[in-house]
């Protein structure tokens, strides 16, 4: 499909620098199949459940992956700042450097930040300007060093207007979160309060977790014209066997299971075989998701607004129909719900497009 499909005008004063306080009371456009779209807020969540129903959640945690340093090449040096993207293995990570053009393979980096110190080696450099690190560390040990040393990762389109905080610390993440290895926020899940949960829990509803680690790649826009010139970033996602029995026997029983975020959908999609049946998972998954997919274990999404353009967005177009997603978004920014990261929501009903 054309990726100008997918495009539409957001003004900049939509795009949310902090969330809302109390968490749960973001906004919330519902978007059923049919009929009208109705203005909530994310407590109201509950009342769009059913006794039976599984809600998914994806437990992963957001690391200090932005790290700050200077490249050391004899007497020269050069101020460099990476974003870890990726963990190739227990001591190289994939990054994102700035200025990339004045790093050669073989160049050694010191980052330093909040009285810690971490060394690396570039490994190797890649064709869109993607840095290996080989750090001296390894293991647990290169985990505490980088969580020391680099400062939480917002979304550029949230860097590029003011600076990481100590709110981010605890904003950007969600209360979910205990399995670390995310370079970005699973946005959805920061609507979650305990009060919430309660209320869902009250109302017969299970709470399951699954992981996926998302990377930096997961919120850009395409650059490709067509979807099918697009390759995705492949991130690693989880889902253990005793979920994954869980949410089968929420199906057999006529439960629906509601994804929290397209982080959680998209690990479930992966895990699901072809009649539906949820597996366990252990592996990476660049599964992409754009209209004329056939969903196969999710029944409804919360998920955020996205970027034009944006793979995310057209996840949503193809469980909710292109058309469809595009009246809710002009809705959305005529009636001034806040867009991205720390943005309102929107509940989306699968629709059999």
């Amino acid at each position: 499909m054309r990726v100008d499909l997918f495009d539409f005008e957001l003004p900049a004063e939509r795009i949310a620098l902090r969330p809302a306080d109390p968490r749960d009371s973001a906004r919330m456009l519902v978007i059923p199949c049919s009929g009208a779209f109705e203005d909530r807020i994310v407590r109201d969540l509950p009342n769009y459940l059913r006794p039976g129903d599984a809600l998914v959640v994806n437990d992963s945690r957001v690391i200090h992956a932005r790290l700050s340093g200077r490249r050391l090449r004899g007497e020269l040096s050069a101020n460099v700042e990476a974003t870890l993207i990726e963990r190739l293995d227990a001591s190289r990570w994939r990054a994102l450097m700035r200025p990339a053009k004045k790093l050669t393979i073989g160049d050694r980096i010191r980052f330093l930040g909040h009285g810690a110190e971490l060394e690396a080696r570039v490994e190797a450099k890649g064709d869109e300007g993607e840095i290996s690190l080989a750090f001296d560390l390894h293991g647990p040990a290169l985990d505490i060093a980088i969580e020391q040393a680099g400062v939480m990762p917002l979304p550029p389109y949230i860097a590029g207007r003011r600076a990481a905080d100590v709110r981010d610390e605890t904003d950007y993440q969600t209360i979910f979160a205990r399995e670390a290895g995310a370079v970005a926020a699973p946005t959805a899940g920061l609507h979650f309060t305990p009060e919430l949960l309660a209320a869902i829990e009250a109302r017969s509803v299970s709470l399951h977790r699954v992981t996926l680690h998302v990377g930096a790649g997961t919120f850009l826009p395409l650059k490709a014209e067509d979807t099918d010139l697009h390759r995705m970033h492949e991130e690693f996602a989880r889902v253990d066997a005793q979920t994954a029995q869980a949410l089968n026997d929420v199906r057999q029983k006529g439960g629906r299971i509601v994804a929290v975020g397209t982080t959680a959908l998209r690990v479930l999609e992966s895990a699901a075989d072809d009649a539906g049946r949820i597996l366990p998972y252990a592996r990476r998954t660049g599964i992409f998701i754009t209209p004329g997919y056939r969903f196969r274990a999710v029944d409804m999404l919360l998920t955020n607004f996205h970027l034009p353009r944006s793979t995310l967005f057209m996840l949503a177009a193809a469980f909710a129909g292109l058309a469809r997603m595009k009246d809710a978004y002009a809705r959305a920014i005529a009636n001034g719900y806040r867009f991205y990261s720390y943005g309102d929501a929107c509940l989306l009903e699968r629709c059999e497009l």
